[in-house]
């Protein structure tokens, strides 16, 4: 009854769909009317997932459904399929059951456990005692990039916080963030032509880098995240050198992509709504964060695996089947959001899904990146208040990144 929603083949998850734009008008489709929706796809596209999940998945596109099952861990996890929704033709299903070590990738009790030691490193007090070194930074970048007077301003201002806030974080050498940057990169370079590098030869450069920090702070024990981190605290242990390096990787993609992203979609978006932009420079609206992440929506999807049979929207998903959570679609919600195209940094109402939901995998940085992305717009609307669009921005290819790779600009100074 409801197969023909969409055109023949269509996939939300496929690179070419997302290069080319957010699919709003077919997420807006399936909300009205198939909110929990099959899409059946290529034998190639589904690649490394376990048999029992079948031929596709379902769309979660409604933002109550979303909401449901983030918050529902006994019915839905990531230990079996992982949280990425496409790897793609070549992957092996062993390759999917080794990144079980990641955080995202986990479910409790281990979820648990392994989020009450990295949790040690995104205490208030941690955050807090990062605001005036990268206040002071995102007026360095944002200064050095108006005495270029023009450029992309994906690599000249926001890569650079998210980069430099990590290596803070860290006790990352500032020097060794362009490493970081091109690392990450090259992480989510596998469906992108224009961006080099092989993603399995950059996630083992961020592994040696990584287990090399966490080797040194257990043989010297330093005042820092790191130690805390790889050392035994109150619940009897640290991360190994492997889960450190498995979770520097998620802080390279969750910490430096995401908002990164979210920065440049929002500079897009104050740019196509300039009397946002005098707003902003005029009564600096503390609301204007969570609209931005809303707006931008960095992650597309994630995806959970249903442990049991079970309904979600009036639709009965089957134990073993993949479920899309695509945050793109709930974060314009007409049922949770006024006019949701309209891009309102005065936005009081904002239950956004932009963090992943209010669940176990809830972003550990969120409140790192709230930090970061009011610091960098702060400094915009200060150093460079007459900034200009010169050319529509260029779009990563990606299965369930919302990335821009360049934006072109002229910083007005």
């Amino acid at each position: 009854m409801t197969a023909d929603l969409l055109p023949a083949g269509f996939d939300f998850v496929l690179p070419d769909v997302n290069h080319a734009r957010i699919p709003h008008a077919e997420f807006k489709t399936l909300r009205e009317n198939s909110p929990v929706h099959w899409v059946e796809q290529a034998e190639g596209e589904r690649a490394g997932f376990a048999e029992e999940s079948g031929t596709g998945y379902w769309a979660i596109t409604k933002h109550a459904d979303v909401l449901a099952v983030s918050k529902d861990s006994k019915n839905f996890g990531t230990h079996e399929n992982g949280a990425i929704i496409r790897f793609g033709e070549g992957m092996e299903r062993e390759q999917v059951e080794l990144q079980r070590v990641m955080i995202i990738n986990q479910d409790p009790p281990e979820h648990t456990a392994m989020r009450q030691i990295v949790s040690r490193g995104f205490t208030p007090r941690s955050i807090n005692a990062l605001d005036e070194i990268m206040t002071q930074r995102a007026r360095q970048i944002v200064g050095d990039a108006v005495a270029k007077g023009t450029g992309n301003f994906v690599e000249q201002v926001a890569a650079e916080l998210p980069l430099q806030a990590i290596a803070e974080l860290l006790g990352v050498p500032q020097e060794d963030r362009f490493k970081l940057f091109e690392w990450s990169n090259q992480m989510l370079a596998s469906d992108d032509p224009d961006v080099g590098g092989d993603p399995a030869v950059a996630s083992a450069e961020i592994l040696g880098y990584a287990m090399g920090m966490a080797a040194e702070r257990k043989a010297t024990p330093l005042d820092d995240i790191v130690t805390k981190l790889v050392n035994a605290g109150e619940s009897g242990r640290g991360l190994t050198d492997d889960e450190f390096g498995f979770f520097v990787i998620i802080l390279a993609v969750a910490g430096n992509e995401t908002t990164r992203n979210a920065i440049t979609h929002g500079m897009n978006a104050f740019l196509d709504h300039p009397d946002q932009w005098e707003l902003w420079k005029k009564e600096r609206p503390a609301t204007m964060v969570d609209e931005v992440v809303r707006y931008a929506t960095p992650v597309i999807s994630f995806q959970r695996t249903a442990h049991h049979d079970v309904e979600v929207g009036g639709q009965l998903v089957k134990k073993g089947q993949r479920v899309g959570l695509f945050y793109s679609s709930a974060n314009f919600d007409e049922d949770v959001f006024v006019d949701p195209f309209t891009f309102d940094i005065t936005r009081e109402v904002n239950p956004h899904v932009g963090f992943g939901g209010n669940g176990a995998h809830y972003c550990l940085g969120a409140n790192l990146a709230r930090q970061e992305i009011r610091q960098m717009f702060d400094a915009l609307a200060d150093l460079a208040p007459d900034i200009t669009k010169l050319a529509e921005p260029s779009r990563l290819r990606h299965s369930w990144i919302n990335g821009i790779k360049d934006l072109q600009v002229s910083y007005g100074g």
